[in-house]
Parts: structure tokens; C-alpha cells; sequence
């Protein structure tokens, strides 16, 4: 296997000499940038969009956004609105042990899937056993949308939880820390 690599490798680089012998010499510069653009052409390299590209595209998916100036960084930082819906205690929470284990199951992998289908951002329960369960962020350009989709919760079908949704605005690409 180690000859066929050597032939293989052997064959390449006469084969190339050959080809360079009947072209002009390429400066380093030229040979350096000649092996970028074969990298760049052979990888996907996500290009970043402009703040104003960002905004364009979600207006046109009816997503709102709205624009400021931050003196401080020297950035132009572009807020849109999500949906937060608050998951709070139902009415019928009187389900048997099985039942709710079940509804669980069935409730993550709604939320899961919310995820997945890029609907939701961030989902999590709250850490107190108070009236407010946990919480949903929906990035979906409508209120309906997001009520819909909370609406679809086996969890609140059940009556188990009861959603609240609000218009909820945040820095759009801005991370927890």
C-alpha cells in the first residue's frame, strides 16, 4: 500500500512539473493565492451578512425589527420581535402518575421539535414550583404563529398548562452569557 502511495504521489508531481514546464513560473504571491481559491472553491465557508442584509431578509418573512446605534461599541444593532410564551399551571392538573409521565414525554418532544423546525429558540421550566411553569421563546413573525404553536403543546391540550404569549423584542445574533 505504501509503494502504491509513493507511485501515486510520484505520478502527481511529474506529471505537474511537466504541466509548470510549459506555463510561466508563479511568483509565491500568485501560488498563495492560487491555493486559496482551490480551498475556498473546495470548502463552504458561510459568508456574514450585513446587519441591513439581516433585516431585509426577515422583513420580507414578515418577521418586525427595528434598528439603533450603539454609541458605546460603534455598531448598528438590529432588534427583532420574538414571542415568549409563559407556560403556567392549568386548570386539570389532575392527572395519575402514568398520565403525566406520558404527557411529559409527549411535551419534550413537542418542544424538541419546535427546535428542530427552527420555531423556537430557547425553552426551559422555571426552578420554583410557583404559578409560571417555564417558558418558550418562538421566533415566528406573528402572534398567531406563536400562539398556534404554543396552543399545540400536548401539555396545554391536555389542560395540564395554560400558555400566556407576549411580544418579547431582543438583539438579533446576541447570545446568553
Amino acid at each position: 500500500m505504501k509503494n502504491i502511495c509513493v507511485c501515486v504521489v510520484l505520478t502527481f508531481l511529474i506529471s505537474s512539473c511537466r504541466d509548470k514546464a510549459n506555463t510561466s513560473i508563479e511568483t509565491p504571491e500568485e501560488t498563495i493565492e492560487s491555493v486559496k481559491e482551490t480551498i475556498l472553491d473546495t470548502i463552504d465557508i458561510p459568508v456574514k451578512k450585513t446587519t441591513k442584509q439581516l433585516e431585509e431578509e426577515l422583513t420580507a418573512k414578515g418577521f418586525k425589527t427595528f434598528t439603533y446605534f450603539d454609541e458605546k461599541t460603534q455598531d448598528t444593532i438590529l432588534m427583532q420581535q420574538y414571542f415568549i410564551a409563559f407556560l403556567k399551571k392549568g386548570p386539570i392538573r389532575g392527572q395519575n402518575e402514568e398520565e403525566t409521565e406520558d404527557l411529559q414525554k409527549a411535551h419534550l418532544a413537542h418542544l424538541s421539535k419546535m427546535y428542530e423546525l427552527g420555531y423556537a429558540d430557547i425553552s426551559g421550566p422555571f426552578g420554583d414550583d410557583g404559578a409560571i411553569r417555564g417558558i418558550t421563546i418562538y421566533n415566528v413573525p406573528t402572534l398567531k404563529m406563536a400562539d398556534s404553536l404554543a396552543k399545540a403543546d400536548p401539555m396545554v391540550k391536555a389542560g395540564r398548562l395554560a400558555i400566556e404569549v407576549h411580544p418579547w423584542w431582543a438583539a438579533k445574533g446576541f447570545s446568553l452569557r
